[in-house]
């Protein structure tokens, strides 16, 4: 079991929550989970992972109160360049 980053984005303005997201992302090693607590439904972030990160991801996300979505992204694989 790897290691847990709990990132909570809900107080970021948000322009700038996907660009520190993605700086999580890349400094997390294979087999590592972000858990990311967001005031939405993350699903544009989802589609973002699929598009630039496929087969390197597993991703899962759940409501768990108003204005309160968790989202759990692992890293599976590393980048083809790492």
């Amino acid at each position: 079991m790897g290691n847990i980053v709990e990132l909570d984005v809900r107080e970021i303005p948000p322009y700038e929550r996907h660009g520190r997201i993605f700086d999580t992302w890349h400094a997390l090693p294979v087999g590592d989970e972000i858990v990311l607590t967001n005031d939405h439904e993350p699903r544009p972030l989802y589609y973002q992972f699929e598009a630039e990160y496929t087969g390197q991801f597993e991703y899962s996300a759940e409501e768990r109160g108003e204005h309160w979505w968790e989202a759990r992204i692992k890293r599976v694989a590393a980048a083809p360049s790492e």
